[in-house]
């Protein structure tokens, strides 16, 4: 049994102990990402909520694979630390089976930290704070053991971060999304200058002075006999205006498709069609980027595909693909999709008919290619 299968058997166990009730004695490991709402029914959960729960709790399966590689381990936790930074839960606010799952997951190894580790300059303040949560709130109705809980000093505190101003993140954030856009060869006007703003305003001394030159121009127009009505009229007589001539069509070429090498740090079966996947895929998105995320600290697109039948969970996961970015994006089944996934079928003989059975095969890239490279054609 391997030890994802192993730590989903367990967390199942504990969730019968602890919610007899709502967790009937047939309930497997396939409906762990279905469970929220048996959980807590006053609580409602979009599709994309459904889909990030089920990307959690293979995140926190990972956490507790006690052979992963140590540098690696210690980016999630740093991402999670991150995420929770701003949460007081998984989805914000709301309880889920993915807090649960992470708690029971997690608690161990929060146990055996050290001091720093917990509330250190470098610790992990915001999961310790989790875990703390989620054992002992009414919102959660754990019935933990005081000796199988984590116990957690609030007093002892080695480090005090300085609070997250809403306002400067947002700034910062800006700042970063400009400078990104900078790096792609574009330009802004500075914030609060319009079109019209890029000289000095007159001073009023210069307004009169402006005024009075006006009147004396308009008597002495009087006197010379000029008639400023003809002139005006003069000036109104517009040449006709050339006509534009009609622009070139580009012609059609591959290259007009943003291919791209993209990474799938994680794909799920969709919570609302059979026949498609949910893929949270790298692909190369500067932060900020419109109809990106971020995941385990990278900007990432989520991404609907039809392979679901065609080509096996097992293959989709942790692998590079070629993604098609330049695509408008589509809400399919209540989840929003932001790219493609490249996949080919065989030649059909002559006289044969597609069945959209397959067999299909992901389009894969170099295995040097790195995610947000661009694939042309030459």
């Amino acid at each position: 049994m391997s030890n994802s299968l192993a730590s989903s058997t367990a967390l199942l166990d504990f969730l019968k102990s602890q919610y007899p009730s709502a967790i009937s004695a047939s309930t497997s490991e396939a409906d762990l990402p279905s469970l929220s709402h048996q959980l807590f029914p006053s609580s409602s959960y979009t599709d994309n909520e459904k889909v990030e729960t089920s990307q959690w709790l293979t995140t926190s399966s990972r956490l507790a694979t006690p052979d992963e590689d140590e540098a690696k381990h210690a980016e999630r936790l740093g991402s999670l630390n991150i995420h929770l930074s701003t949460r007081t839960t998984l989805l914000g606010s709301k309880p889920s089976i993915a807090d649960i799952a992470l708690y029971y997951r997690l608690a161990p190894a929060v146990k055996s930290w050290s001091a720093d580790e917990r509330t250190g300059e470098h610790g992990y303040h915001h999961i310790t704070r989790f875990i703390d949560f989620v054992q002992n709130a009414p919102l959660f109705g754990l019935s933990v053991k005081e000796e199988d809980k984590v116990a957690i000093d609030h007093n002892d505190v080695k480090f005090v971060h300085k609070p997250l101003d809403a306002k400067e993140e947002k700034e910062r954030k800006k700042k970063k999304k400009a400078a990104a856009a900078a790096g792609d060869g574009q330009t802004s006007l500075p914030v609060g200058q319009g079109k019209g703003e890029a000289g000095a305003k007159l001073s009023k001394k210069e307004k009169a002075q402006e005024a009075a030159q006006n009147a004396g121009d308009k008597v002495k127009g009087a006197v010379m006999g000029d008639n400023p009505q003809q002139s005006k009229k003069e000036k109104k007589e517009k040449q006709p205006k050339p006509q534009k001539q009609p622009t070139k069509e580009a012609p059609l070429s591959p290259c007009l498709i943003d291919l791209r090498v993209g990474h799938i740090l994680k794909a799920v079966n969709h919570p609302n069609a059979d026949s498609l996947y949910v893929s949270t895929i790298a692909c190369g998105d500067p932060p900020g980027t419109d109809n990106t995320s971020e995941y385990e600290g990278q900007t990432v697109r989520t991404v609907c595909s039809g392979l679901n039948g065609l080509v096996p969970l097992e293959e989709m996961q942790g692998r590079n693909i070629i993604a098609v970015c330049n695509l408008k994006p589509v809400t399919m089944r209540g989840v929003k999709s932001a790219a493609m996934v490249l996949a080919a079928s065989p030649r059909l003989k002559e006289g044969e008919e597609d069945d959209h059975k397959g067999p299909v095969e992901l389009v894969s890239p170099p295995e040097d290619a790195k995610a947000g490279e661009r694939v042309i054609f030459e």
